[in-house]
């Protein structure tokens, strides 16, 4: 007798959305991705949620800042799976991408240069992509409790 190992489904949920490279598009961003994320059962203000707002915000400003070509907008995508949420803002500067690794802090008295910290800080996983020319994707990982 064969005996087989029923196969269970797999739910993965997808959100796609491209902003203008703007603030006003990066917050944009944000707000939807919370949005989105409550749609799927992960509420405001839970710790999966506070920490995929905080990456979002920090990867799209990064795409507003540092990515933005003039007249082409970046992608929000989100992934969550059964025990991972992906965070992944893709937008078409190729040449500039952030440091592999660890990020280094920056000096003290330094405005900025410390999104990538954060995200370090709170994603189980993060790091960067290409994707078919001119794209660049930067991602993050959060697993699920």
């Amino acid at each position: 007798m064969d005996v087989q190992t029923p196969h269970l489904p797999i739910t993965v949920r997808v959100f796609r959305q491209c902003f203008s490279a703007t603030p006003r598009g990066a917050r944009l961003a944000r707000l939807l991705a919370v949005h989105q994320l409550g749609v799927w059962g992960i509420p405001h203000g839970g710790e999966t949620a506070d920490a995929a707002e905080v990456i979002v915000a920090e990867l799209a400003a990064n795409a507003v800042l540092h990515g933005r070509v003039p007249g082409r907008d970046f992608e929000l995508g989100l992934l969550l799976g059964e025990r991972s949420l992906r965070i992944a803002v893709t937008d078409t500067r190729t040449e500039s991408r952030p440091p592999t690794g660890r990020p280094s802090p920056p000096p003290d008295d330094a405005e900025g240069g410390r999104g990538l910290l954060l995200v370090a800080a709170l994603a189980t996983r993060w790091g960067t992509g290409g994707g078919s020319v001119p794209r660049k994707t930067v991602w993050a990982e959060l697993d699920l409790p």
